[in-house]
């Protein structure tokens, strides 16, 4: 449960990378917490503090690439993605400096078949 939380806790971050939560990422964050069976009082408070938890854009391309392809992994942990979990990873995928054909060929890679 802990990687859970981990994972989902590197997403909100993700989210406020730019410095802000859109109302669609806070949208799509409760979707995701709810899907995984974390607390909604935990996902406010994670999200109140996102900006302490700036999550640090990996500088180097591998760790770009591995934390995008964690991401898919923990949206697929289910079997498919829920279109709040696509929409997010697309957003955080652009920031991370990722084209979207660059993501199209992970998810493929991943087993998602948009």
């Amino acid at each position: 449960m802990a990687t859970e939380i981990e994972h989902f806790r590197n997403l909100v971050s993700l989210s406020a990378a730019d410095g802000k939560i859109e109302e669609s990422e806070r949208i799509a964050l409760s979707k995701i917490a709810y899907e995984r069976g974390i607390p909604m009082d935990r996902m406010n408070v994670m999200l109140n503090r996102a900006s302490e938890y700036i999550y640090l854009i990996p500088q180097n391309q591998l760790e770009k690439e591995k934390q995008l392809q964690e991401m898919i992994d923990f949206a697929m942990v289910d079997g498919e993605f829920a279109k709040a979990e696509l929409d997010l990873i697309s957003t955080v995928a652009e920031r991370l400096g990722f084209k979207k054909e660059e993501l199209d060929t992970y998810l493929k890679k991943s087993g998602h078949h948009g």
